[in-house]
């Protein structure tokens, strides 16, 4: 890794995690495009490169949620409770079974661009009040499994799905974003540690391009800490639409990169 690589990357994950973590996103749905297409990460290594920076950027924006109470609350053990062992069955069918990435890109775009969409049409225009019902105990956390086995297979974090479901069905982003950068962190300790002991397994290169990941993370370490402590001072309203706009914008790139 050059020198101009590496404060690329530095530059990539600060940026990206100032602006995804006041609502409870990682940024590395949006750094494994930045990883594949600019920095040159092989397909093999980028799942857990990206695991690499969720556990490395995690603590900037944890440790501000830790101080301030965020991180407790059921939601917070309800995700970590599905996303771990998720996590772990999906880095096993990213080894064994190698999915294409088309069909994710297809799921992710199918999923977020209407979520994102409705998001931002629900703020703006809000519907009749109504007494929300965010999801079960039980519903959350097969969600919170799900989204697990995507992270183990592609190396996400997973806020960036948790977010607008969780949001969308009438949970404060107050709430949620806090829960799932804590569930972000866990699974992708847990998926980094997973992948190092299928490398013991198989003949194929799955170890992460260490220098890489570490100066992603890095960078989104400090911008993860920033947008956790401006995350406060943002009304609801404003996170509301900067989590539609996120959910949108992910959507869309993957639906291009589906096309492409």
């Amino acid at each position: 890794m050059t020198w101009s690589t590496g404060l690329l990357g530095f530059a990539a994950g600060l940026l990206i995690s100032v602006v995804t973590a006041p609502v409870g996103i990682s940024g590395a749905v949006f750094l494994l495009p930045v990883q594949v297409s600019v920095l040159g990460v092989p397909s093999p290594a980028v799942t857990p490169t990206n695991l690499l920076y969720n556990v490395v950027a995690g603590p900037g924006a944890l440790l501000r949620h830790h101080r301030t109470g965020g991180l407790k609350g059921p939601l917070t053990r309800l995700l970590v409770a599905g996303t771990v062992p998720g996590v772990v069955l999906g880095a096993v069918i990213r080894v064994f079974a190698v999915p294409g990435p088309r069909v994710f890109r297809l799921l992710i775009a199918a999923l977020l661009l209407p979520l994102g969409l409705w998001l931002l049409l629900r703020t703006l225009r809000p519907a009749p009040a109504r007494t929300a019902r965010p999801p079960s105990p039980r519903a959350t956390t097969a969600l919170a499994l799900t989204v697990g086995v995507a992270g183990g297979v592609y190396g996400i974090g997973g806020g960036s799905l948790l977010g607008p479901v969780l949001v969308g069905r009438g949970a404060p982003v107050a709430a949620v974003a806090p829960a799932a950068l804590a569930a972000t962190f866990v699974t992708s300790l847990v998926g980094a540690v997973t992948y190092a002991l299928l490398s013991l397994a198989t003949t194929g290169s799955v170890a992460p391009d260490w220098l890489l990941g570490l100066s992603c993370g890095a960078g989104g370490l400090i911008g993860g800490h920033l947008g956790a402590r401006l995350q406060p001072h943002l009304p609801e309203r404003a996170l509301r639409l900067l989590l539609g706009g996120l959910a949108t914008a992910v959507g869309a790139l993957y639906a291009v990169q589906f096309v492409g």
